[in-house]
């Protein structure tokens, strides 16, 4: 049975340990700081001001009144202690300071080891016992026994014919001699000694405290005299809060234009009449562990003084040659007493070392003294700045209730701004019918945030779309719903590829091609109102827009273009772009079918021109040439194919009939013509080499811009 149920089993609430003097620890937030008084009197901060971010923290700001040495308590969340640990700012003016406790985060089975008493794996009575070996002891059972507890055992003891029970014994030293003692038997332990009732104590105070995880008490003590004001300030995580529009359109009229903040109170406390602002920037912020201890593991290391020393054996200097006469008198001394000097003479003695430490502590308590390092009470807090970092507010005019743990709809801008309705048409997204759309101004003093927007035409419900962040004097377009009353066909036309530019230099003609695309958009408008178009067409940089010269829009990835549609009737337009790209061709290399297009390309000069010609006709010869020595080598290969057969068919004939004399004599003048068909394709490759090089020398020498 554990400690704990023994407890329990007990009347009137005394506890197995009975001692008198011995009361339980208290709640663990209300332990001073330091030794420092518990009776301090109680004050209230109540939350003031709260300013929420996009970033997903909240700013919260206590102010109020304190008399004299004061202490105010907070309850927060477990999880929230790290947040409030890394951010929370304390002033109090005209005090000496702020002391801060709470608290701490070991785990539960370090802080119970680091108690005389170890409740950690919950232990009988019996083994909570043997942890009390040597401690004086009071017993009633049912007799009352005083001594020394000396252990505890187990004996086996017989209850039925073949069962056997376990039972424990305490055995005692006492002024009589040795007692056992059933522990079944014993009605009350008390023991004698106070610290250990203290400890145990503060063990089963840490057990009961462990069961609420979900809250903690941050209590801060603010030591003064006199009435002064005190605020408290820290973050908190929140949820984001959002925004959400409203456009009115009328014809004829400015739009309506109404912003409303969507805020959630998920903290554990109520919002009462408190000053709200909301930023719509997004500060760097991020989660830091802080509450949980840190041990980090440390080597261990043993004292030299504990460590055998042993004798070591010194080898003889083999580089130096040894000095065998004696040394004279006086070298100790004198070593001794080079010793005894300072390493450098410029360097500093002890005694001008131990003034200069000395007169840097003097400095460092005049600068404490001085509140160099003591908190400053003229240093403004983050509550009381007026900015609010590289971001926009919303400060709400009238305070603001808000329960715990509920959301609330504050209005935040109400005002009439520019709108121009239009038709926005982009393929990607319908391909058919452009979108019902309108282009607002923020006039408006302030930053619209993103969020949704439903927009009403003319009394009625038209549709809803999303806005992005809008600074003040900004325009945006939006779309809202599909126009069924236009109607948009798209064409892709492509024209045939130009040359427009050769620069010759060196052998190597630079030839700029020119890629054209043109896009047709037909527009019909069955309404009975004239619709203003935006043709929106994807924007390429490789590509340069040439008709029209310039849009009406630019966006990152888009051209817009105006098209007015009268009712009833067609309109079109033409979007046409070109791209230019660099070929760098040898000339000796160049094909009759770029050659033919650059002769055909009214954007090449004449000069040009007629220097490809010359090129073309001196490779025209060339080829000839070559032309004319392939032919003669496959003559040649003829003949050989024909001696081959003759050879073939030698060895069969008679060496004195006709047909075999006819055959060598073949042969012979065969032979003659291949000589002579050598001789004449030598002479057309000499003729093929010198036209190469007339070319080469030709094309070097050029450099046409």
């Amino acid at each position: 049975m554990s400690v704990l149920d023994w407890w329990r089993r007990l009347v009137g609430g005394v506890g197995v340990f009975g001692w008198p003097g011995c009361r339980w620890a208290e709640e663990p937030g209300a332990i001073g700081l330091g030794g420092g008084p518990d009776n301090l009197g109680s004050a209230i901060l109540p939350l003031k001001r709260v300013v929420l971010f996009t970033a997903g923290v909240g700013f919260f700001e206590h102010r109020g009144e304190l008399v004299d040495e004061a202490q105010v308590e907070l309850r927060f969340r477990t999880e929230q202690i790290n947040d409030l640990l890394k951010t929370m700012v304390v002033v109090d003016e005209g005090g000496s300071g702020c002391e801060v406790s709470y608290a701490a985060k070991a785990p539960l089975s370090r802080t119970l080891k680091s108690f005389a008493v170890d409740l950690t794996s919950n232990p009988t009575m019996g083994q909570l016992l043997n942890q009390l070996r040597g401690e004086k002891v009071r017993l009633e059972a049912p007799t009352e026994i005083v001594g020394v507890i000396l252990g505890v055992e187990t004996r086996k003891r017989k209850v039925a014919e073949k069962q056997v029970q376990n039972v424990e014994f305490l055995n005692l030293v006492t002024d009589g001699g040795l007692r056992s003692v059933e522990l079944d038997q014993i009605r009350l332990i008390q023991p004698l000694n106070k610290e250990i009732c203290k400890e145990l104590s503060h063990a089963l105070a840490v057990l009961a405290s462990s069961r609420d995880v979900n809250k903690r008490t941050i209590i801060l003590r603010f030591p003064g005299r006199g009435r002064r004001q005190a605020r408290i300030g820290y973050l908190l995580e929140t949820p984001v809060w959002k925004t959400s529009y409203r456009l009115v359109l009328e014809e004829g009229k400015p739009a309506w234009l109404q912003g409303w903040a969507i805020v959630e109170n998920t903290t554990d406390q109520d919002w009462n009449q408190v000053d709200l602002t909301l930023v719509s920037g997004r500060p760097v912020s991020f989660q830091m562990e802080l509450y949980e201890p840190v041990y980090l593991p440390r080597p261990w290391e043993q004292i030299d003084l504990h460590r055998s020393l042993r004798p070591r054996v010194h080898e003889q200097d083999l580089l130096h040659p040894e000095k065998i006469a004696e040394q004279p008198e006086g070298i100790r001394a004198e070593r001794a007493s080079l010793a005894s000097l300072p390493l450098s003479k410029e360097g500093p003695s002890y005694a001008d070392t131990s003034a200069s430490i000395a007169s840097a502590v003097q400095e460092i308590k005049e600068q404490k003294a001085a509140g160099v390092f003591g908190f400053r009470r003229d240093a403004p807090s983050a509550a009381e700045s007026a900015e609010v970092g590289e971001a926009f507010q919303y400060q709400i005019i009238r305070p603001v209730s808000l329960s715990r743990q509920q959301s609330a709809m504050l209005p935040i801008l109400m005002a009439e701004i520019p709108a121009e309705k239009l038709c926005v048409y982009n393929r990607l997204a319908h391909p058919k019918h452009p979108l019902l759309g309108v282009r607002i101004t923020n006039t408006s003093p302030l930053y619209l945030m993103q969020g949704p927007m439903t927009v009403f035409d003319e009394g009625v419900y038209a549709g809803e779309t999303k806005i992005q962040d809008i600074p003040p004097g900004s325009q945006r377009l939006l779309s809202y719903a599909l126009d069924l009353c236009v109607e948009v066909a798209t064409q892709e036309l492509e024209e045939p590829i130009e040359t427009v530019r050769v620069h010759v230099n060196q052998g190597l003609a630079h030839i700029t091609q020119r890629f054209t695309r043109r896009h047709l958009y037909t527009v019909k408008n069955s309404a009975d109102k004239v619709r203003n178009v935006l043709i929106e067409h994807p924007y390429d940089g490789q590509w340069t827009l040439v008709n029209p010269k310039e849009p009406v829009e630019k966006t990152r990835d888009l051209y817009r273009f105006l098209l007015v549609a009268k009712p009833g009737e067609s309109a079109s337009l033409a979007v046409e772009e070109q791209w230019e790209t660099v070929n760098v061709v040898g000339i000796a290399h160049m094909n009759d079918t770029m050659l033919a297009m650059i002769m055909d390309s009214k954007h090449i000069s004449d000069k040009i021109k007629q220097v490809l010609r010359e090129v073309g006709a001196m490779k025209n010869q060339m080829s000839r040439l070559e032309l004319d020595r392939l032919d003669l080598e496959h003559q040649i290969e003829e003949i050989h194919r024909d001696q081959a057969r003759i050879r073939k068919n030698l060895p069969q004939l008679d060496k004195t009939s006709d047909l075999y004399q006819r055959y060598v004599q073949k042969l012979s003048q065969q032979e003659d013509q291949i000589d002579h068909l050598q001789a004449q394709i030598a002479a057309l490759t000499e003729q093929i080499q010198a036209a190469k090089k007339n070319l080469e020398e030709y094309i070097g020498t050029l450099e046409i811009p």
